[in-house]
C-alpha cells in the first residue's frame, strides 16, 4: 500500500480532490473542524487500513452499513476496527430483528456512498434522516479516530469530540451507544 502524507494538502490546494471528498472537507471546514489527512491506495477493508493507522497516528473506525431483515430500518455502526462484529449482540441491544449488511443501492440512496467508502462522514448526505447512528462504547475512549472522507483513497484524523459535538449536531444525528463484546 502506498501512503502519501505530504500530497494530501497539496491535492486540496490544487483542487484535485474527488468531488465526494471535496464536499466532505468543505463541510468540515464550515464547522470549524480541523483534520489531518493521508492519500493512499484504495482501502476498503480494515486490514488494508492498518498501515494507514500507523502513519496517521489514529485508530481507523470500522463503519458498517446495516439494515433489518425487512429493509425498513437502516443503521450505521461505528466501532473499533479490531473488534469482530456479531449481529446478535447488536440486534438485542437496539431491539431490532436480526441485522445484515445493507445493499449498495440503499447505501448510495441514503449516504451517497459506494461500498468500501462507508464512513460516519456520509451522514451529511442523509437528507431524509433514515440512517440511525450506532457507536460502540469502546470507540468513545479514543481521542482521535480515522474516517474516510466519503472516498476510500484518503483518510482523515479527526478529534472524536469534534465529531460528537460539532459534526453530529450539524447533521442532526443523535447516536445510540452500545456495548459490543470483544474477543
Amino acid at each position: 500500500m502506498t501512503i502519501n502524507e505530504n500530497k494530501f494538502t497539496d491535492l486540496q490546494e490544487r483542487g484535485l480532490c474527488f468531488e465526494p471528498e471535496k464536499s466532505c472537507l468543505s463541510f468540515l471546514s464550515q464547522l470549524g473542524i480541523s483534520y489531518e489527512g493521508l492519500t493512499h491506495d484504495e482501502a476498503d477493508t480494515i486490514e488494508k487500513c492498518e498501515k494507514i493507522e500507523e502513519s496517521l497516528g489514529a485508530k481507523i473506525a470500522k463503519n458498517l452499513f446495516l439494515c433489518n431483515s425487512q429493509k425498513t430500518s437502516f443503521y450505521l455502526l461505528i466501532m473499533p476496527g479490531d473488534k469482530i462484529f456479531k449481529t446478535k449482540y447488536l440486534s438485542k441491544q437496539i431491539n431490532s430483528s436480526r441485522l445484515s449488511f445493507a445493499d449498495a443501492e440503499n447505501m448510495k440512496k441514503y449516504l451517497g456512498l459506494r461500498p468500501g467508502s462507508v464512513s460516519i462522514l456520509g451522514l451529511k448526505n442523509d437528507m431524509e434522516k433514515k440512517v440511525k447512528l450506532i457507536i460502540d462504547r469502546d470507540l468513545l475512549s479514543l481521542e482521535y479516530v480515522g474516517f474516510h472522507p466519503c472516498i476510500n483513497t484518503s483518510t482523515l484524523k479527526l478529534r472524536l469530540t469534534d465529531v460528537l459535538n460539532k459534526f453530529l449536531p450539524a447533521v442532526n444525528s443523535e447516536p445510540i451507544t452500545v456495548d459490543l463484546p470483544g474477543e
